[in-house]
């Protein structure tokens, strides 16, 4: 039995021995520059995007000069509008011939003059689907037109952030001699 621990003490000492070599002196440098830069750092930029924005939709991504999203942000609200116009318009068209079919008058699907013929439940139906896809239809575009407003809010604040080489992170694909293998490294720089 001590012949085992033996053999197995100086199995996992030898292994540990080998697992932690150094890699060599690490040297840092430190600079006694200060590099003084007048960044406008304005508290209320936030505010103000998300005003304009909430007051014209687009106007706080103007703001924030990123007018590649203006775009995006009308075909988006635009998109919200025209599905609830469709279904509203449809779900108003159901129900008018719900409404003439039980007084008994003469409705777009009453399978006379070659229209087709839908029955009552049919038109209870078509109404229930269209009205449903009419409300969320408004829910998404109240949605999307939050989501602009949230997103010139958050991308005023972010351009306020300092995002210079003094501070970065760079990852690196490097080919390793030894080995003849690929390595991923990153390196995280701060000057000051």
């Amino acid at each position: 039995m001590l012949k085992k621990q033996l053999y197995l003490f100086l199995i996992v000492t030898t292994l540990t021995v080998f697992q932690g070599f150094s890699q060599g002196e690490i040297t840092v440098r430190a600079k006694d520059t200060i590099i003084s830069k007048s960044n406008d750092f304005n508290p209320l930029s936030p505010a103000k995007a998300a005003f304009y924005s909430a007051v014209v939709p687009g106007m706080g991504q103007a703001y924030n000069k990123k007018y590649w999203k203006i775009p995006i942000v009308y075909a988006a609200l635009g998109t919200g509008v025209y599905f609830y116009v469709w279904n509203n318009d449809n779900y108003l068209k159901y129900r008018e011939a719900y409404k003439l079919r039980t007084n008994g008058k003469p409705d777009d699907y009453n399978g006379l003059n070659g229209n087709p013929f839908l029955s009552e439940d049919t038109l209870i139906s078509a109404q229930e689907s269209y009205k449903s896809d009419r409300d969320l239809s408004l829910l998404i575009t109240v949605g999307l037109y939050v989501l602009q407003i949230v997103e010139a809010s958050v991308n005023a604040h972010l351009l306020q952030h300092n995002v210079d080489d003094n501070l970065s992170f760079k990852p690196k694909l490097i080919k390793n001699h030894v080995t003849n293998k690929s390595v991923f490294v990153g390196s995280i720089n701060y000057n000051f």
